[in-house]
């Protein structure tokens, strides 16, 4: 899963590689010219194109683009053995994110900080099959879609007329998945002549990186998972009581300060009550605009994701409870930020199939401010049984059991990717270390100059403890935005 931020830009392998099947067709990289309107100067960036099979099984000679930029390293850093560092690959999230779109604004961003972009490593970015700059790039023009689903039946219509427009065009969704993009890794090392990478993901990009440790482990040195998805972890399902969760974390801290709690008594309960009025029928606001649960989902659910939205959440819900409705209308004002046909084919692939709607709902039930989540998730099952992709083989919802060198970190709010799968999951990596951040949301390691250096010094030497010192104490009060009182 995956906030706006991550999906517009962020930022393993273990089995035995396969012969070459008949039809299959060498990787090609092709130089490419960078846009235009990067910055120059800043450091040395190379850009191209993958080109590989879209069937990895040899059944079709189709093939696709991926597309990708290397952004070279101003002082690369030799270890202990006098080594240079491997290059860096990483993983966008969603799924249904991109990577390369944003390499200009991190130029932009290094011509201020130069420590802001490659400095030890070469970086590696690139656009998974199927979205940002590659071809196919299946995204789905005027379809709303967000982590907590298609937000009314007439997007999910929409999902399944675009997804079946892809499938008309000849494109097979079977191989839009993070198994197909572990191969594509493993291409992309060896059309560069590297040896070895390190891994770096976010949210949605962990998952990726898990598969390129089940099926390719052997060209991976050391993995950094940011607020990490497993593939064992449930999509749907179990989904409606984490975005509660979230909620009752940050409603619990608002009661803890005085100020807060004087500001807006029992919101959690108020709250409550005010989602049972949700789960009637449609609200109308004060202004006359109308909303139905399928908005107030997504806004729970965008809401706490963000960093700023978690620290307005008392003052937001108490406004929606009064009747103004404008936190819910700015969320509903953009729900378009995904490659949406990318996204459903992770979905229906390796996600979905493992799940069920009633689980969904027997979840949930009980607990009102999850059961607002529960119409929109459903709506994702309705699309995958309508475009039919084949389910993937069950290794690919597994716990993946590693020995590489990995370093998750997670936030203590994160109503998609939770501290307690993260911790869950590096039970089955040997070489792990853990690091949960208090008051942090969704999107750790590039919010505070702790976290970025926690992940280029473990990079550094993944034999090394982390420095924690730098982080929040556990019992750190989380700062909220309060409304100032009414006149």
């Amino acid at each position: 899963m995956i906030l706006r931020a991550l999906a517009a830009l962020c930022l393993l392998f273990g089995g035995i590689a396969l012969a070459a099947p008949a039809l299959a067709a060498d990787p090609v990289f092709t130089d490419t010219a960078c846009p235009a309107e990067w910055p120059t100067g800043v450091r040395e960036v190379r850009c191209g194109t993958l080109t590989v099979d879209e069937a990895r099984d040899g059944s079709s000679d189709r093939r696709i683009d991926v597309a990708v930029v290397i952004v070279k390293a101003s002082t690369p850093y030799r270890d202990a053995s006098g080594h240079l560092l491997p290059p860096v690959l990483n993983f966008h999230g969603g799924p249904g994110g991109a990577s390369t779109p944003g390499v200009g604004r991190m130029l932009q961003a290094a011509q201020q900080n130069p420590d802001a972009l490659a400095v030890d490593q070469d970086m590696i970015f690139f656009d998974q099959r199927g979205g940002g700059r590659g071809r196919p790039s299946m995204d789905c023009p005027g379809v709303e879609l967000t982590d907590a689903g298609p937000p009314s039946d007439e997007d999910r219509d929409g999902l399944i007329a675009c997804l079946r427009g892809y499938q008309a065009q000849g494109i097979d969704l079977n191989w839009y998945n993070a198994a197909a993009i572990a191969d594509d890794v493993r291409d992309l090392v060896q059309v560069l002549g590297l040896e070895k990478i390190d891994l770096r993901g976010g949210s949605y990009g962990p998952r990726i990186e898990a598969a390129v440790i089940t099926h390719q482990p052997q060209i991976v040195r050391a993995v950094v998972m940011d607020s990490p998805w497993p593939p064992e972890g449930n999509w749907a399902v179990g989904t409606p009581e984490q975005v509660s969760t979230a909620v009752r974390i940050i409603l619990a801290k608002c009661a803890a300060q005085a100020e807060c709690s004087a500001r807006y008594p029992d919101i959690q309960a108020r709250f409550e009550i005010e989602a049972r009025r949700w789960l009637a029928g449609p609200i109308t606001g004060r202004d006359g605009r109308t909303f139905n649960v399928d908005d107030l989902s997504a806004f729970l659910m965008d809401t706490t994701y963000s960093r700023v939205g978690v620290r307005r959440l008392p003052a937001d819900l108490d406004r929606i409870i009064a009747g103004d409705l404008s936190p819910v209308a700015e969320v509903a004002g953009n729900r378009t930020y995904y490659f949406e046909g990318q996204h459903m084919a992770h979905l229906c692939k390796e996600e979905l199939p493992f799940e069920s709607k009633a689980r969904l709902a027997a979840g949930a039930a009980g607990d009102p401010v999850a059961e607002v989540l529960v119409p929109s998730l459903s709506r994702l099952f309705d699309v995958c049984d309508a475009i039919g992709e084949r389910p993937a083989y069950p290794i690919e919802n597994a716990p993946v059991v590693t020995d590489i060198p990995t370093l998750f970190v997670a936030a203590e709010i994160d109503p998609g990717c939770p501290p307690a799968l993260t911790e869950a999951a590096a039970r089955g990596y040997a070489n792990s270390q853990v690091v949960i951040v208090t008051n942090a949301t969704h999107g750790v390691i590039n919010a505070s100059p702790c976290t970025r250096r926690m992940a280029r010094d473990f990079l550094r030497d993944p034999s090394a403890p982390v420095d924690r010192s730098c982080l929040p104490a556990a019992d750190t009060p989380l700062d909220f935005t309060l409304d100032p009182p009414a006149a």
